[in-house]
């Protein structure tokens, strides 16, 4: 839809009246996606941009930069309302300083001082913290986890990250490295995870698992793997975690039994951090996640068996409320803790 000259003034003018605007951030290692966000975590206005990650640290600022530039739209009087900036980065990162240390998937930036850079072009409050804690944050205030003191957020995609909330603050633990909650070990003769641990819950069950278990699965023995097969054009090696659940929706049994194991997996993970934390609700975002929705009722019922707690079954396993927007309403969230 086309606007017009009078349309957009007027949009630019309703946003700008509004009270608690923010601008959320949120940097991967192909793309920065930016919005403006209001107090009741709306998102006003968003963009999306290539992120220059293999370029200089003042190229991978730029793109930053360019992406809320954007969403401000050029207008003062939104930029003079705003109350601040989050942003959702990878890490390893400091959430205390703003500074990004090393992060693998950005190797343009090397103890940068992302928030003081970005802080110094809008001069107003920055912060920068993972994409799991922001997001943790968000489904707390604006989504599934509103009304909950003591939230458990995870993030199931190609990797699996968690956040973790006492009292509704993120929990950072003595030096902000807490809530590694993927590389939490419940096979210590499993297979090697990426962080160097043998069994994480990561390497067992995230996208790239449930994907590597359907092909071994249909390559010992084809013709149960028929629908999945033909969902990967019929070559094996193409097969993903998302042709496992199309398989699935479809009534595949072999795939039902792949995520029933995934299910297993996630079920003794999540009954150890119920014995760890009992929180008051458990959170389960991410593609995956959306995936594996349907057999959520499973994760309840094996709970007895993998939790010494004799109430867990109590603890509601609830969707994440945001999706592929996360990132950017996560980012829009830290910034409350900060102006409140």
């Amino acid at each position: 839809m086309q606007m017009t000259a009078g349309t957009l003034q007027s949009n630019q003018a309703a946003m700008a009246s509004e009270e608690g605007l923010v601008i959320g951030v949120d940097i991967g290692g192909t793309k920065v996606a930016a919005g403006l966000v209001n107090s009741r975590g709306e998102i006003r206005r968003q963009t999306k941009a290539p992120m220059s990650t293999h370029g200089s640290a003042q190229a991978g600022l730029e793109a930053v930069l360019n992406a809320i530039g954007y969403v401000v739209g050029g207008d003062s009087a939104i930029k003079q309302s705003l109350r601040g900036i989050g942003i959702c980065s990878p890490g390893p990162l400091d959430p205390r300083t703003g500074v990004v240390i090393n992060p693998p998937n950005l190797p343009c930036w090397r103890n940068f001082p992302l928030a003081d850079e970005v802080s110094r072009v809008y001069n107003v409050p920055v912060k920068v913290d993972n994409d799991a804690n922001a997001a943790a944050l968000a489904e707390s205030l604006w989504g599934a986890g509103r009304g909950y003191r003591n939230v458990f957020f995870t993030i199931i995609g190609t990797g699996i990250g968690t956040g973790i909330l006492f009292d509704g603050r993120i929990y950072y633990g003595r030096t902000g490295a807490a809530g590694e909650g993927g590389h939490v070990t419940i096979d210590y003769k499993g297979p090697r995870c990426g962080c160097g641990k043998p069994g994480c819950i990561e390497i067992l069950a995230a996208g790239p698992a449930i994907a590597k278990r359907a092909r071994a699965k249909v390559a010992a023995e084809a013709s149960r793997g028929a629908t999945i097969l033909e969902l990967a054009g019929g070559n094996p090696e193409l097969i993903t975690s998302e042709s496992v659940g199309k398989a699935f929706t479809a009534g595949d049994p072999l795939a039902k039994e792949v995520l029933l194991e995934t299910i297993e997996f996630l079920t003794i993970w999540l009954g150890n951090m119920i014995d760890l934390l009992e929180p008051d609700v458990l959170i389960l975002g991410g593609g995956a996640a959306v995936m594996l929705q349907p057999l959520y009722g499973e994760i309840r019922d094996r709970l007895p068996h993998w939790s010494v707690n004799t109430r867990a079954q109590e603890i509601p396993i609830v969707p994440a409320a945001y999706g592929n927007e996360a990132g950017i309403a996560g980012g829009a969230a830290l910034i409350s803790q900060v102006v409140g």
